[in-house]
């Protein structure tokens, strides 16, 4: 899946549009994303500028993008402005390895649970085989008011 087809789910958008291509997909279980990290990414201007390291919130956050497509693609539940997917929990999020500009962040997520309208998600993200971060995460379709 490229990116315009991620554009269909996600209503997020440059800068912080945070998946570039979904490798792998199995419906209601499994997504594995990517997201190539470079020099020009607007955040690297100030973290930091003597030693560039992608922040771990917006890793946290394009594993938690890679967690809507899975879903919203499982659903047939397209972006078309009448909901969100948000990112409402996080539990037990680590930081491994510093993520610099020249990595490839693979991210597998895995759906765990569904209940109440709320899915349940374990997450990685590896830099050549290694991992960088892992995390659970909660998320959860509501209506836009």
């Amino acid at each position: 899946m490229g990116i315009e087809e991620i554009k269909k789910y996600l209503p997020h958008r440059y800068p912080f549009l945070l998946i570039d291509k979904v490798l792998e997909f199995e419906k209601d279980k499994r997504i594995v994303a990517v997201k190539n990290v470079t020099s020009n990414e607007p955040f690297f201007q100030g973290h930091f500028p003597h030693f560039a390291v992608m922040p771990g919130v917006l890793i946290v956050e394009a594993m938690a993008q890679s967690a809507a497509v899975l879903s919203l693609r499982s659903l047939n539940q397209v972006n078309d402005g009448k909901s969100v997917y948000y990112f409402v929990g996080i539990d037990g999020a680590r930081f491994k390895r510093p993520v610099v500009p020249g990595d490839t962040l693979v991210f597998e997520v895995l759906q765990t649970a569904v209940k109440r309208g709320m899915a349940k998600f374990t997450a990685v993200a590896r830099v050549d085989g290694v991992v960088a971060s892992e995390a659970e995460l909660l998320c959860a379709l509501r209506p836009l008011e």
